[in-house]
């Protein structure tokens, strides 16, 4: 009874393990190349400079800021802090977020800010943030690149993605794509 186990064991480890997981990536590589490949996103010079679907951290005045994340940006440790609702630590994060974010906007301390500002994802590796985040910063990032506002605020309306079929989830900017725009569409200091 032992061989039977062991070679069905075997076979099911293959198949699942090895030739299912392959056969999803080739259907993956023939039909959606670019998601497979981890949609990675080239600067102008051809440079890969992330991919459109991780988080990555921009400190500079000059970027817009992404959300929050638990883990660092580190998709090695991808993760939420799992906190809920009347937990005093998301609380703490949540002000300490909201903290920064006024400072870094140069915000009024009673300004509403939204969700996406003081909360880090799920994933902790979210790419987007909203409009309404995008909002709050164009003052800065427009400050910080010498340009005029109403230019920066153009860049930004020209990349919110829409709820996909008009109803599947939130409207939403892709930091990088976006910052990557800021660079080729406005002449640094």
């Amino acid at each position: 009874m032992l061989w039977p186990a062991v070679s069905l064991t075997v076979a099911l480890m293959l198949l699942t393990g090895v030739a299912y997981p392959a056969l999803l990536y080739a259907v993956g590589l023939i039909s959606i190349p670019w998601t497979a490949g981890g949609s990675l996103v080239r600067d102008p010079s051809g440079r890969i400079v992330g991919s459109a679907l991780i988080g990555q951290p921009f400190v500079s005045t000059r970027y817009f800021h992404g959300r929050p994340s638990a883990v660092g940006y580190d998709a090695a440790g991808s993760g939420a802090s799992n906190l809920g609702p009347t937990s005093p630590q998301l609380a703490d994060s949540m002000a300490r977020y909201a903290e920064r974010f006024r400072a870094a906007n140069s915000l009024a301390l009673g300004a509403v800010l939204p969700p996406d500002a003081v909360t880090a994802s799920g994933s902790g590796l979210d790419p987007d943030i909203s409009p309404e985040d995008a909002a709050l910063q164009i003052r800065r990032v427009a400050l910080a690149r010498g340009a005029r506002v109403d230019r920066v605020a153009i860049v930004v309306a020209a990349h919110v993605t829409r709820p996909t079929l008009g109803v599947i989830g939130e409207p939403r900017i892709n930091v990088l794509r976006l910052n990557l725009a800021l660079d080729s569409a406005l002449t640094p200091r």
